[in-house]
């Protein structure tokens, strides 16, 4: 949620913010008029409050021919005071609901626009001249790599089998990612991919793109579509010590995706599934330092990309393709031979206190004062990797090369075609 004070002082820019991700800027309006209820029934409760527990202190001194006026007066006030509390709780939940339709608000720097209105920051690599390549797909077949009709035939659509050498591809991209992550101080984790309502719903993913998430109604739960979700949630209602800097976890998980919406969009081969396996990074800091952690998840990001030897650019993702969370976005997309485009294999976004606040996660201040803290989040490996680093590595003899950092897990330089 956004800071109600920040709010109060700059509606305009909240309603800006608002403009820029294409959704209503009359919610602003209506997120003040719920605050300002709010604080007038608060206020009115605690004053009726303050008589009641007054005229109580008066009833227990007065004497007993004054008593039973004073008893009279103390039953109809006790009913206001009931009605204001009424009142106060349905202020709180129309506050609620009016504070959580409101997206983070945009960074200043981040373009306005749609999924094509991105700014190019950086292009690193060139991309390999391939006089024909062939798919990711082609190629994890005839090297034993990926089984898609196999996966459809357990699971349906959008599912696979990674088999052989594919699975110590991913397995070593992974393993690869936590190593780095460790070196980097973050600490590993694996966490539950089954989460509850309220830590599905802190972390942002519950709004407008609800309809991605898998939930499992007998038991109220959600299967995450990023570890992000269970790491945002690990300080849930805690005040954490930042005095030694970020704390800063690499989750590893499997992640689930419903991917509603895309039907005929990238149906073929691994881009988009509705499985995969992913390491994501996650930070906890002082909002002072947001935006400086924010550029050391995309150096980290870059250096995880370099070791796979592959061309990518990054860019300023814009206003209007950020998530709910998300005030400022980059992705790293990487180059994709076959498509003759970059797609995206990572992203870093900075959600400054926005889910923070949704789920009670403070610090101390040096003066000792809790502070909402600031989270940010950033991948470091995916299952969708597999795509560029197979088309990009491809040979003239339908062979793929090993990218020198996964020769140790994958236990060879080149992979084959199966003969």
């Amino acid at each position: 949620m956004i800071d109600l004070k920040f709010l109060r002082e700059n509606p305009d820019v909240v309603r800006a913010s608002q403009r820029a991700r294409g959704e209503d800027p009359e919610l602003v309006d209506a997120l003040l008029s719920a605050d300002s209820t709010r604080r007038a029934a608060v206020a009115s409760a605690d004053s009726l409050r303050a008589e009641q527990k007054a005229l109580g202190k008066r009833i227990g001194q007065a004497k007993p021919d004054e008593r039973a006026e004073l008893l009279t007066g103390a039953s109809a006030l006790a009913q206001r005071v009931k009605d204001a509390n009424a009142a106060e709780t349905q202020a709180n939940e129309q506050l609620s609901t009016a504070h959580r339709a409101i997206s983070n608000v945009v960074h200043s720097a981040v373009p306005v626009g749609g999924e094509d209105d991105f700014v190019v920051l950086e292009t690193v690599g060139t991309p390999p001249a391939i006089a024909a390549p062939k798919d990711h797909l082609e190629l994890g077949e005839s090297l034993g790599l990926i089984d898609m009709e196999r996966g459809a035939k357990v699971s349906g659509s959008r599912f696979y089998f990674l088999t052989g050498n594919g699975a110590l591809l991913q397995l070593g991209l992974l393993q690869l990612a936590i190593q780095k992550a460790v070196a980097a101080g973050f600490t590993p984790m694996i966490p539950p991919v089954l989460v509850r309502p309220e830590i599905m719903a802190g972390t942002g993913f519950l709004g407008a793109h609800s309809a991605e998430v898998y939930h499992l109604a007998d038991d109220d739960l959600y299967l995450v579509g990023t570890s992000e979700v269970p790491l945002a949630g690990y300080h849930s209602g805690e005040i954490i010590d930042l005095t030694n800097g970020p704390l800063r976890y690499a989750g590893w998980s499997s992640c689930f995706r419903r991917e509603a919406g895309s039907y005929g969009k990238d149906t073929r081969g691994i881009i988009r599934v509705h499985q995969f396996d992913k390491v994501e990074m996650f930070s906890f800091c002082d909002p002072a330092h947001a935006e400086e952690e924010h550029q050391r998840l995309l150096g980290w990001e870059k250096d995880m990309l370099a070791a796979i030897e592959v061309p990518y650019r990054v860019i300023d993702v814009a206003s209007g393709d950020l998530g709910a969370s998300a005030a400022r976005k980059f992705d790293c997309e990487a180059w994709v031979p076959t498509q003759q485009t970059y797609r995206e294999l990572t992203s870093t976004s900075n959600c400054t206190t926005f889910q923070a606040r949704r789920l009670g996660i403070r610090y101390r201040d040096e003066n000792g004062k809790p502070q909402i803290a600031a989270t940010l989040n950033g991948t470091l490996a995916t299952t969708r990797w597999l795509v560029a680093l197979l088309e990009n590595h491809q040979q003239d003899d339908g062979s793929v090369r090993v990218p020198a950092a996964l020769v140790p897990f994958v236990g060879r330089e080149v992979l084959e075609p199966k003969r």
